[in-house]
């Protein structure tokens, strides 16, 4: 085993223990499991291979011709069948038939962000023929801090967005709300006001449509907050990886 092998292999057992302990301080009422997403953009092929040796199965890319050139890659098309790659990066409208044609294993788009987006993503993917799956799963990325350098739809527009999705994209499906939350936020002022607001769109979509949505929050340095809150996907980088290049 290599040294790097050794590595991922003890960050993810730390990683996992973290997630134990924030799923046991969460209320008794949240009893969703926790996925843990390993973002691998800018990191090696091997890496990859190495994390999904070590219990790993869904992976976060943020560029689309990278997401492509490793999702084709024959060595991790052969050692990883079961890998569920999640596209998380902000999504041009022109990379979305190279992620949804040139992409096996694509399991989630978590970063729809606008209607326009939705609607090109709708009609590539009603367009695939030979489709491994008969629907494609989609968050909706909040900028829940109403910061103008942030993707996102606004928290006020949520509600609308959602319904444009349910009554006019037939082959996608809702599976959550997706945000990047503040990284140096101080707890000790309180939660993440950007999880918080999270929090509350999902409520508000169970109490008016009964559609229990799925979150996306919480990195490396946050997720522990994130699994507290009520999150089910974590996007964790770093911590498992060591820094990018």
């Amino acid at each position: 085993m290599s040294e790097h092998q050794f590595s991922i292999a003890e960050n993810l057992e730390k990683i996992r223990n973290e997630m134990e302990a924030a799923i046991s301080r969460r209320p008794k009422e949240m009893t969703d499991d926790v996925i843990l997403v390993a973002v691998s953009k800018r990191k090696s092929k091997d890496c990859v291979i190495e994390a999904y040796n070590n219990g790993v199965r869904y992976f976060g890319e943020n560029y689309a011709h990278e997401l492509f050139d490793k999702s084709n890659d024959p060595n991790i098309v052969n050692l990883c069948p079961d890998i569920k790659w999640t596209f998380i990066g902000h999504l041009q409208k022109n990379k979305v038939t190279k992620l949804i044609y040139g992409c096996p294993n694509l399991n989630m788009i978590q970063t729809i962000d606008s209607i326009k987006l939705a609607e090109v993503v709708e009609n590539t993917f009603a367009n695939k023929t030979h489709r491994a799956e008969e629907y494609m799963d989609i968050m909706i990325q909040v900028n829940t801090s109403g910061e103008e350098s942030k993707s996102g739809v606004p928290v006020q527009d949520v509600e609308e967005m959602y319904l444009f999705v349910k009554e006019n994209c037939p082959n996608l499906v809702v599976k959550g709300l997706m945000t990047i939350g503040s990284p140096n936020h101080d707890l000790g002022k309180g939660p993440n006001p950007d999880f918080v607001a999270l929090v509350k769109l999902k409520k508000m979509i169970k109490d008016k449509y009964d559609d229990e949505l799925g979150l996306s929050m919480g990195m490396s340095q946050d997720f522990q907050h994130a699994i507290e809150l009520g999150t089910q996907y974590i996007r964790v980088g770093e911590r498992i990886f060591g820094k990018r290049n």
